[in-house]
């Protein structure tokens, strides 16, 4: 579960009108293209997982591309405003739910999960929810993650970010693609990578920084 600093401080930013620059910010609007990007190597998705919605920004652009996209986020806050921003699109479904406790008999054939893992309170519990998320992701599925860099996180106060959780993740899947954003902002700084569950078909890596 996220620690109870993490949720305050979840609560204060979710309570100003564009939480982290998302639709200010032309970092994010590069981070969310390349994420949408990686999103939609297979063209449009049947069955879309998006972990954590902030205000809705990246939910707004992935949902045009998906048959079904199912929205969870610990915040209720973050669901109220993210529905509301995509109030037309009727192929949503919202689940308030911490991450490492959401479960569902459904296999997703994306799963995108950026700037979440970090809230955890340990690596133990990311470990744990990374383990939940590849549970819920169909053979040949892709997992796009993204996080700020684990020397960031570490000075906002987080157990760890990219770097580590990267390395968890391929204990399982394997790593297809890999984007360095970054600006001179020492907050600007974050690594998106692009995972496949091994499955029938093979599919070449393509490592690129």
């Amino acid at each position: 579960m996220i620690s109870d600093a993490s949720h305050q401080l979840l609560e204060r930013e979710l309570a100003v009108d564009d939480p982290w620059r998302l639709d200010s910010s032309s970092f994010e609007q590069e981070r969310y293209a390349q994420m949408l990007r990686m999103s939609r190597c297979n063209e449009n998705v049947a069955r879309a997982l998006e972990v954590g919605c902030a205000a809705g920004a990246f939910t707004d652009m992935l949902a045009p591309h998906c048959e079904r996209l199912t929205v969870v986020d610990v915040m209720p806050q973050a669901i109220e405003r993210a529905r509301r921003r995509t109030s037309k699109r009727s192929n949503i479904t919202w689940v308030v739910c911490d991450i490492q406790r959401f479960s569902t008999t459904e296999q997703f054939d994306l799963i995108v999960v950026a700037e979440v893992l970090y809230y955890l309170k340990d690596v133990v519990e990311m470990h744990a929810a990374i383990r939940n998320l590849v549970s819920m992701l169909a053979p040949n599925g892709a997992l796009i993650f993204g996080s700020a860099r684990d020397a960031t996180c570490q000075r906002w106060g987080h157990a760890a970010g990219a770097e580590t959780v990267i390395a968890l993740f391929t204990e399982s899947l394997s790593e297809v693609e890999r984007l360095h954003c970054h600006t001179e902002s020492v907050n600007e700084d974050c690594l998106i990578v692009r995972f496949r569950k091994p499955g029938h078909s093979s599919e070449q890596s393509n490592v690129g920084h």
